[in-house]
């Protein structure tokens, strides 16, 4: 081998080694900051099976404040109301006309609607004078069970049997309890979802009864 060989062939070495090290040098380098490095087809596959590809196998919860949205119908005239009541005889929303209605879809394995009842009693004692009916729905439970519920909360208002959930449908009250305040008008002006307290109903019951002062009452059991 010529010198000349010799030279030329030691630099083809050189270059051949100097490129396999950047190459080295390079697949250990991280990303810089704020980028992501590029996935194998592999990894995106894999990405998006678990991000998108298909509904989550954990059904999502709907929340509370669209049940408000969908269901209370502020300002509109409220749905007719006609069902059995505990004891005989019948509760018709149209009967009610001209008096401020406030309305509980409940059942009595809703564990809220016994803390609620409570205070719907002092409600309906404190603020009877003012014209105020106060009605609960039991939904899809039989007589019964609607009446010793009644007994043990000792219940001071009447109380409607919604055997087959029609009138809950009607209402569009999906979760129970559920609250409705009506106007003398007959126009739903307030609703929320169970469990409330004593300031809650208060603020609410206000928004039908102009002209009184609407307070809580001074204990409130605390919702649960």
């Amino acid at each position: 081998m010529t010198p000349r060989t010799a030279t030329v062939a030691g630099l083809g070495a050189g270059a051949a080694v100097a490129l396999l090290l950047l190459i080295g040098f390079a697949a250990f380098v991280p990303a810089p900051a704020g980028e992501e490095p590029s996935a194998s087809p592999s990894d995106g596959v894999v990405a998006s099976l678990g991000a998108s590809a298909g509904p989550s196998l954990e059904p999502s919860p709907t929340p509370r404040s669209s049940l408000i949205v969908a269901g209370f119908h502020i300002g509109q005239p409220a749905p007719a109301l006609k069902v059995p009541q505990l004891g005989g005889g019948e509760i018709d929303l149209a009967s009610l006309a001209g008096q401020a209605v406030w309305a509980n879809f409940m059942a009595t394995y809703a564990t809220p609607s016994r803390a609620e009842f409570a205070l719907m009693n002092d409600f309906a004692a404190r603020y009877a004078d003012t014209g105020l009916v106060i009605i609960a729905i039991d939904v899809r439970e039989d007589e019964d069970t609607a009446s010793a519920f009644a007994l043990d909360t000792s219940a001071a208002f009447p109380i409607g049997l919604d055997l087959d959930g029609s009138a809950q449908a009607a209402w569009e009250a999906p979760v129970l309890p559920v609250h409705f305040w009506i106007d003398a008008a007959g126009v739903i002006k307030a609703g929320a979802l169970g469990p409330i307290g004593g300031d809650a109903m208060a603020a609410n019951l206000q928004t039908i009864l102009p002209g009184v002062e609407v307070t809580p009452p001074e204990a409130s059991p605390s919702p649960s």
